[in-house]
């Protein structure tokens, strides 16, 4: 236990408490920027009803639920990590964590093939987007935005997961520190928005 206190920590309760609250914090602000790209997508769906519903149905829905199935269980596996780094089972943690990075690496690549995709058919917003629908490219704004900046905050998580990972195998991290659940919250904040963002990008006008 002593290994993983640091300071000015006393208590290693005290730690967890404190890494938990301040993390909480900085996804509220993480929350208010999304919400605030989820405000403007629905003043504009207000508005434009009918051409966001067709810009919509152009959307790689494949690509997309392939992505939410590997980021569920990518949650799945970051869940059991944390879970078994508390407990002390170093294997298993290693492991898991080296299987939501895989899985995190996994989702990068299929959105990079579904943005190739969306590209080859003229879907990026500009003087070339390929939809005769009027306000059609605000629908496809959002979509690149909201999707680019989340694949930033999935490549972070990818990249502290895997510190941890280092750490671990290195065993210059005790596997009772709090930056396992820190990292592993972090992780599924990020899931938790791509759920969303795969409902209001990919379900529209199919069902």
């Amino acid at each position: 236990m002593s290994e993983a206190l640091r300071k000015p920590w006393l208590s290693l309760q005290r730690q967890r408490e404190a890494t938990s609250f301040g993390l909480w914090v900085f996804l509220a602000t993480e929350a208010m920027f999304f919400a605030a790209a989820i405000l403007a997508y629905g003043f504009y769906r207000t508005l434009f009803p009918g051409p966001f519903v067709a810009a919509a149905r152009e959307s790689a829905i494949g690509y997309g639920t392939a992505n939410t199935a590997i980021l569920l269980t990518s949650s799945l596996f970051m869940a059991a990590g944390a879970e078994a780094a508390r407990a002390g089972l170093r294997r298993m943690a290693l492991r898991c964590l080296l299987l939501t990075i895989l899985l995190g690496a996994a989702f990068l690549v299929v959105k990079g093939f579904e943005y190739a995709k969306d590209i080859g058919e003229g879907l990026m917003p500009g003087p070339f987007f390929r939809l005769d629908v009027p306000r059609a490219q605000f629908f496809w704004s959002f979509y690149w935005v909201a999707t680019g900046v989340h694949a930033v905050h999935l490549a972070v998580g990818m990249v502290a997961t895997g510190t941890l990972l280092l750490q671990a195998w290195w065993r210059s991290r005790s596997l009772a520190s709090p930056a396992f659940e820190a990292v592993a919250l972090y992780w599924h904040f990020v899931d938790a928005v791509w759920v969303l963002l795969f409902a209001l990008i990919y379900l529209p006008g199919r069902s």
